[in-house]
């Protein structure tokens, strides 16, 4: 039975139900009976292959597996010894499914509990992540315009679809809003759709178009869900855009978010809701069109307090982002809108993309029990930007 033989090394950050995603040096030729995980002495850890992201711009080394697991915990400055087994033990449950229904709805559960809907087909203007459930149980996203039947919640910012992205300026062409006159995104094929024990993927091709259906730009987007504890959810988004038929102008304009969000009113600034940045920066005065490393917003959804938590990954373009946050519920990062932020017309925050080029994006959305503080979201930030470095004793350090 192929084995590899791994040192998980916690660096300066503890480490709690943590994913990783490390590269060992085994034969995709050995990998169709699966693989067993477990720690020195002997306790089995969930662990699966992942399938990886289908973007054109990300290549991987065909000679090496990529092993994915949840780190349970791990003190800074501690180091796990793993073994990793090819083609043998009995299968781990698949706490992560993801089910296409092939009418334009994938759904993600995690443990069997609602996750999220990726709604790809139906929508006015562009796919959207409806419901967001976070670990108590309800949506931490706002219902309307997707569900209208919800008392007491604003009905403004009708393209405000719970979780999307979007941008409200490509070669002039305006793909943020559902006003007279804007573009779309036409979904052009489900990539990929994968359960597991420890992740499950959704992944997406996009045609952004301008108002008369005209291409502008191809766009892929990867959703992974892991199956950390009841008490936070995990997800990943990753964005790339290619510029298959010309140079593509990102214009300058806050009317955007690569990732765009509209949270419950119950939690927003308004009701009692606490936005937080990652230099300790608090409310809606000292966030708006800031940058920084994450964003924090929690408040009370369904009697218990929450919050959402997005992080901005170092190798995501213009990192950190700029936020754009506000006390009603609009939750956006993003990187282009220089001239509103900064308040000077002379800055301009766009970017031409050259046709054949890729761009990249890469957020974590961190759904958590508490406050920013209870919930250490800062730590939490440290697992996806600095993860646990993965050994393989004998192999030279890259």
């Amino acid at each position: 039975m192929p084995k590899a033989e791994l040192v998980v090394h916690a660096g300066p950050h503890s480490r709690r139900d943590c994913p990783v995603i490390a590269e060992v040096p085994l034969s995709r030729a050995d990998a169709a009976g699966g693989v067993e995980l477990t720690s020195a002495d002997g306790t089995p850890i969930p662990a699966q292959l992942s399938p990886g992201h289908p973007f054109p711009a990300v290549v991987r080394d065909p000679s090496r597996l990529q092993l994915a697991f949840i780190l349970p915990e791990l003190a800074a400055g501690e180091a796990l010894r793993l073994t990793a087994r090819l083609g043998g033990g009995r299968p781990a449950p698949e706490r992560v499914q993801v089910s296409d229904d092939g009418a334009g709805q994938v759904t993600v559960t995690v443990a069997g509990e609602p996750l999220a809907i990726y709604r790809y087909l139906g929508n006015p203007a562009r796919p959207c992540f409806f419901p967001l459930v976070g670990p108590g149980g309800a949506g931490v996203t706002r219902s309307w315009p997707i569900s209208e039947d919800v008392p007491g919640e604003a009905q403004d910012h009708r393209h405000h679809r719970s979780l999307w992205v979007a941008h409200g300026d490509v070669n002039g062409s305006d793909n943020w809003s559902e006003e007279e006159g804007h573009g779309f995104q036409v979904h052009r094929e489900m990539l990929a759709c994968e359960r597991g024990p420890v992740l499950g993927l959704v992944a997406a091709a996009n045609d952004w178009t301008d108002r008369a259906g005209r291409k502008i730009v191809e766009e892929r987007r990867a959703l992974t869900a892991y199956a950390v504890s009841g008490e936070a959810r995990v997800l990943d988004l990753d964005v790339c855009f290619t510029a298959t038929e010309c140079d593509v102008r990102f214009g300058d304009t806050k009317e955007g978010g690569i990732l765009a969000m509209r949270v419950a009113p119950s939690m927003d600034g308004e009701h009692g809701g606490r936005i937080e940045n990652s230099y300790g920066a608090v409310g809606e005065g000292e966030c708006w069109g800031r940058q920084a490393q994450w964003c924090d917003y929690a408040g009370e959804v369904g009697g218990e307090t929450v919050g959402i938590a997005i992080f901005d990954h170092p190798r995501s373009f213009r990192h950190p982002t700029h936020w754009h946050v506000r006390d009603y519920g609009m939750y956006t990062a993003n990187p282009f809108g220089w001239h509103d932020f900064t308040g000077d017309p002379a800055v301009d925050g766009s970017h031409v993309l050259p046709r054949g080029a890729s761009l990249l994006f890469h957020y974590r959305i961190y759904l958590h029990r508490g406050g920013t503080a209870e919930a250490r979201v800062g730590d939490r930030y440290h697992d996806y930007a600095h993860p646990p470095r993965v050994e393989v004793p004998g192999e030279p350090r890259g």
